[in-house]
């Protein structure tokens, strides 16, 4: 059976067979006994997104990885996946300063082009994009049909019942398993799923990485 470690759009956490391109953490918030979540969903602001294979580092999912995996030792953090960075973006999450460091950098300047603050620093960002996260319990903001046209690229919002995006003008669908091109939805307004302060990074010009169903 698939680990309960696989991280759809709303920040929510499954138990899928699909991977995806990328992990990431939110601190420890599973038992490396039973290899399952724990009630909590995170023990830190500090969401990240990391690459899947990084030097020479092996990992058991939600395993004693803090320890080497030893018998008795701690637990390492949660490993958690997302289908591609515009889905961990949408749950919350952000880059790694250890293995991205420069996408993690253009990521944090692009915010202080958006806010106005001169040289912040990830604590400043964690805690601003926490209170956002409808995975850390923030209100959901709303948005229009006419307000959907204006989001940048890589920006996800939701009917309720489905999530989607927009690249090269097209809408896309999302699932487990990758994108599926399709027609504007049609509702009187929609959840922003993907946090304010990222919708204005991505508005600022950072472009994530794409499961390759979204197209080039």
């Amino acid at each position: 059976m698939p680990l309960q470690n696989r991280v759809d759009p709303f920040g929510a956490i499954h138990a899928v067979a699909e991977r995806g391109m990328f992990t990431g953490n939110r601190g420890i918030i599973h038992d490396p006994d039973t290899r399952t979540l724990l009630p909590r969903r995170w023990t830190t602001k500090a969401w990240i997104i990391c690459e899947c294979d990084f030097g020479e580092r092996r990992r058991i999912p939600m395993g004693r990885n803090g320890g080497h995996n030893r018998p008795g030792a701690t637990a390492g953090w949660t490993e958690l996946f997302f289908l591609d960075e515009v889905t961990a973006l949408a749950a919350g999450h952000r880059p790694c300063f250890y293995c991205r460091r420069e996408r993690a950098r253009d990521f944090l300047g692009r915010f202080a082009t958006a806010s106005g603050i001169a040289e912040p620093r990830a604590p400043q960002l964690d805690t601003r994009l926490h209170g956002e996260r409808l995975a850390s319990r923030a209100k959901p903001a709303m948005v229009t049909p006419a307000d959907i046209a204006k989001l940048p690229e890589g920006a996800m919002f939701s009917t309720g019942a489905s999530c989607f995006t927009r690249r090269d003008s097209r809408y896309l669908q999302w699932s487990f398993a990758g994108y599926i091109s399709t027609a504007v939805p049609e509702a009187d307004g929609f959840v922003l799923l993907t946090p304010p302060t990222t919708v204005a990074v991505l508005r600022a010009g950072y472009r994530p990485d794409w499961h390759a169903s979204a197209g080039a």
